[in-house]
């Protein structure tokens, strides 16, 4: 692993030692049980005090991008909630512990995201715990392979959606009242948006939405000074992948089909993120930044 974000390296030898392995986890996946850990950046992101004094949610920051997003923005001088289901506490301690080792404020959130009254109460728990808000990351996902459109459950297909569309939707109407000129939204869309795969139809098509959502409500935000991007991330090892994202026995091949040969790791999504909530980024609106490994986009 690298050890340190900025060395210069080739990337498609970067992450040699990280094998993807075939295996199953049951519920959403925790990082703290995966086979072949993956790189969330904890001991290779060194931050700059590009968001010294931000204030950021991230949902789904517990484990995978989440949790690198929340790594890097304590290392650039962001306090950081995060949410989470209840099963995945044993992750967020970590992450939690990772962001207070920074010298920021953490604050913790678990619960159902496919609840309305709950992407509420946690705008309103972070903007409490936090002092304000000006950053928010919709990053929480839900992702299940089926092999035949027959066999995708009504319940799937509601879930899949509340998960990553209508909290999306309730998350960013909630913090609107919160967010001041300069603040930006960031959302977790997909490779899959732009080439879904045939067995996540439900996923690919809540990821194609999320592109639409982000690109209307960036040119709506703008004139307020609030900017909407979006970040979407090619094949990225994280837990959700060993339970149930992808067949289990593909995962040994996973990511293999990308220019550079191999599946990416959390921490190299990181920098997309700061980028997009950084200043550095004041004239992007509207835009997707593919993180892909190459993966071609129209």
């Amino acid at each position: 692993m690298s050890s340190d974000q900025y060395i210069f390296e080739d990337p498609s030898k970067k992450y040699a030692d990280i094998d993807t392995t075939a295996q199953y986890q049951k519920g959403p996946g925790l990082d703290a049980d995966l086979n072949e850990t993956a790189d969330r950046g904890e001991n290779s992101y060194r931050g700059t005090g590009r968001l010294e004094g931000r204030k950021a949610l991230v949902t789904g920051g517990d484990s995978g991008i989440g949790a690198a997003v929340a790594i890097a923005y304590a290392r650039e001088g962001a306090d950081v909630a995060i949410s989470y289901l209840p099963e995945e506490e044993e992750d967020a301690r970590k992450i939690v512990a990772l962001i207070e080792k920074a010298g920021r404020t953490a604050v913790a959130l678990p619960g159902d995201l496919t609840d309305a009254a709950f992407c509420r109460e946690t705008i309103t728990k972070a903007v409490e715990g936090l002092g304000g808000l000006d950053i928010l990351v919709n990053n929480a996902g839900k992702q299940q392979h089926v092999e035949d459109l027959s066999e995708l459950s009504d319940e799937q297909f509601d879930e899949t959606f509340k998960t990553n569309v209508y909290a999306m939707f309730w998350l960013t109407k909630a913090a609107l009242a919160h967010l001041k000129p300069g603040s930006t939204i960031i959302n977790t869309t997909s490779i899959q948006a732009y080439s879904p795969s045939e067995n996540l139809v439900d996923y690919a098509s809540t990821k194609a939405t999320i592109n639409a959502f982000t690109k209307a409500l960036g040119q709506q935000l703008a004139p307020k000074g609030i900017r909407v991007n979006a970040v979407a991330p090619g094949p990225i090892w994280t837990p959700l992948q060993t339970a149930g994202g992808q067949p289990t026995e593909e995962l040994p091949e996973f990511g293999e089909q990308t220019p550079l040969g191999r599946a990416g790791q959390p921490a190299e999504l990181a920098p997309a993120y700061v980028f997009l909530a950084s200043g550095e980024s004041s004239y992007v609106i509207g835009e997707t930044l593919n993180v892909n490994g190459g993966m071609p986009t129209p």
